[in-house]
C-alpha cells in the first residue's frame, strides 16, 4: 500500500474539526512537523483538541501556529507559559476560549504509550503532592502512594522522521526521536512529515525505527525553520553574575562549576533546563554519563559554533557534542531511565526550595498554567536531587523558604542546594550550610536565607572544591 501523500495539504484535508491530535516537536523549536501544522492553520480547522510537549514558538511555524488561528479548544500540555512571554495561546487560556491540562512530559508520554498499547490506565508516583494530583484516585505501592493516569488515544498524529519508504516504516534521527514513537503508536491516523521518501526495500530492516503498521500516510516536508537561527529561550549570560550588598556573588558560570564537582564518577545524571545545563560545559573528560529527556545518554558540552549536528541537543535545546558510547531513545525509554531509579542524580533549575526540601519550578503565580517539563519525573525518580537556582529573586526575595509559595513540583525531594552565595545539604534536622561564595560570610548569607538552616562546623569556600 502506498502511502505518500503529494502535499502536506492533500495530508490533513480530511481532518474534521473538533478532532484531537498529537503534534511532536521538542522545545520551542526543535523537529516541529511544520509543514503539516501550516496546512492545517490554512485549512482553518477548528474546535481542535492538541497534545504536545508545547506549542512552540509564537511567530513560527510550529504548533502555536494553531493558537494564533484560535483552532484549539482544548490544550494538554507540558509547557503551556515561558517566563516573561505571554502568548497568544495564553490569553486564550485566561479569556477562557481555550481549555488548559497541564501534564508532566514523562505522564503525557506513558500516557500515549498506554493508549498504543491497549492499557486504560496505570498509576505512577509523578504528581503525587501537587496539583496535577487533584481530584484523581490514589493507591498505595509498595508504601509509595501513586496516582491514576488514563491512556491517550488522539484521533491523529503529526510526527517528524528524517526518513520514510511508501510502506510508511520510519527512519528517525540523533534526539529528534523524542515523542514521535508514542505519539504514533497512539493515534488512530498517525500522518509522518520526513526529510526524504525512498523506495520500498531501500531502509535496512535495523535502520526502521517505527513500523509501517504505525502509519497511515508520509509526505514530504516543505516548509522547515532555519536549524542556525532556532529561537531559544532567553537566558542571561554564562559569565553574568549578581551583586549583593555590592559584592558579586559567583557566576552563573561558576554555580553549574560547582555543581559539576559534586557529580561523582561513573554517575548517570539528568541536566534539566535553563541554568543546570551549563554544568555539561565542566563535566570534561569525566566518567559521568548526562542524560537528556529528549532521548540522549552520554552527551556533552554545549557546541556554540557551527559544527553542530541539528538533532544533537540538550533538554534546553541547546546543540551539545557526544561522548564516546552515546545512544539515541524515545522518550518512553527515557523516562523508563528517570523513574526506575537508573539517575544517580538530577540537577534541576528552582523557583524556590522549602525547608523539608520541597521543590517549586514549574510555575509562578504571574504565568497561566506553566512548564512542568520532565521535572515532575526526575524529581521522584532519581536517586539524588540537586536544586541549583540563584540565592534571591530579581526582587531580592529570598528563594530558601520555610515553605513554598508557588505551586509544588514534588514534595521533600530536594537533597543539596547550589546557590550563587552557598551550599547546602539536607541532613535529618533539615538544611546544612556547608560552603559559601568567596568574599561572603556565613551571617551575610544567612540574612539572605528565609528557612532554618544549621551550619557546618568548617564552612568551606565554594571556589575552593571545584
Amino acid at each position: 500500500m502506498d502511502k505518500v501523500m503529494v502535499t502536506p495539504a492533500e495530508a490533513v484535508r480530511d481532518i474534521p474539526d473538533g478532532a484531537s491530535i498529537a503534534v511532536a516537536g521538542f522545545g520551542v523549536a526543535h523537529r516541529f512537523p511544520s509543514s503539516l501544522i501550516v496546512a492545517l492553520h490554512e485549512l482553518g480547522t477548528s474546535g481542535l483538541t492538541v497534545y504536545c510537549n508545547g506549542l512552540g514558538q509564537p511567530g513560527t511555524p510550529t504548533a502555536h501556529l494553531l493558537a494564533e488561528g484560535k483552532q484549539i479548544a482544548r490544550l494538554v500540555t507540558c509547557f503551556s507559559a515561558r517566563p516573561g512571554i505571554v502568548s497568544e495561546a495564553e490569553r486564550q487560556i485566561r479569556a477562557g476560549t481555550m481549555e488548559l491540562e497541564m501534564v508532566p512530559q514523562g505522564t503525557l508520554v506513558e500516557r500515549m504509550r498506554a493508549g498504543g498499547a491497549g492499557i486504560p490506565a496505570f498509576y505512577t508516583p509523578v504528581g503525587v503532592g501537587t496539583a496535577i494530583a487533584e481530584g484523581k484516585d490514589v493507591r498505595h505501592f509498595d508504601g509509595r502512594p501513586h496516582i491514576l493516569e488514563t491512556a491517550i488515544r488522539p484521533d491523529y498524529a503529526f510526527v517528524r522522521a528524517h526518513r520514510a519508504d511508501a510502506s510508511g516504516n520510519l527512519q528517525l534521527r540523533g534526539g529528534s526521536r523524542n515523542f514521535n514513537v508514542s505519539f504514533a503508536k497512539a493515534a488512530r491516523v498517525t500522518i509522518a512529515e520526513v526529510d526524504e521518501i525512498v523506495g520500498v526495500g531501500e531502509l535496512a530492516p535495523e535502520e526502521i525505527d517505527l513500523p509501517g503498521v504505525f502509519v497511515s500516510r508520509v509526505v514530504r516536508s516543505t516548509v522547515q525553520l532555519d536549524v542556525r537561527n532556532l529561537p531559544m529561550r532567553p537566558s542571561r549570560a554564562a559569565d553574568s553574575a549578581r551583586e549583593y550588598g555590592g559584592k558579586p556573588a559567583l557566576t552563573r558560570a561558576g554555580m553549574a562549576r560547582r555543581t559539576a564537582a559534586l557529580l561523582p564518577d561513573g554517575a548517570t545524571v539528568n541536566l534539566g533546563a535553563g541554568l543546570p545545563t551549563l554544568v555539561s560545559d565542566f563535566v570534561g573528560d569525566r566518567p559521568v554519563a548526562l542524560h537528556s529527556e529528549n532521548g540522549i545518554l552520554r552527551y556533552g558540552a554545549i557546541i556554540r559554533d557551527d559544527s553542530f549536528d541539528p538533532d544533537v541537543h540538550d533538554a534546553g535545546g541547546y546543540f551539545v557534542g557526544l561522548r564516546p558510547g552515546a545512544s539515541f531513545f524515545d522518550s518512553v525509554t527515557s523516562f523508563e531511565i528517570a523513574r526506575s531509579g537508573r539517575l544517580d542524580a538530577v540537577v534541576l533549575g528552582a523557583y524556590q526550595v522549602s525547608a523539608a526540601g520541597d521543590l517549586a519550578n514549574w510555575t509562578l503565580p504571574t504565568m497561566t498554567g506553566g512548564g512542568i517539563g520532565g521535572a515532575m519525573d526526575l524529581a521522584v525518580g532519581a536517586r539524588q536531587v540537586v536544586a541549583l537556582l540563584e540565592h534571591t529573586d530579581s526582587q531580592g526575595r529570598p528563594k530558601l523558604v520555610e515553605q513554598c509559595e508557588f505551586a509544588l513540583t514534588a514534595p521533600g525531594c530536594v537533597d543539596t542546594i547550589v546557590t550563587d552565595l552557598a551550599l547546602l545539604t539536607r541532613t535529618d534536622g533539615g538544611f546544612r550550610l556547608d560552603e559559601t561564595a568567596a568574599g561572603f560570610t556565613v551571617e551575610e548569607v544567612l540574612a539572605l536565607t528565609a528557612m532554618p538552616v544549621t551550619v557546618a562546623e568548617h564552612v568551606g569556600t565554594m571556589q575552593d572544591r571545584w
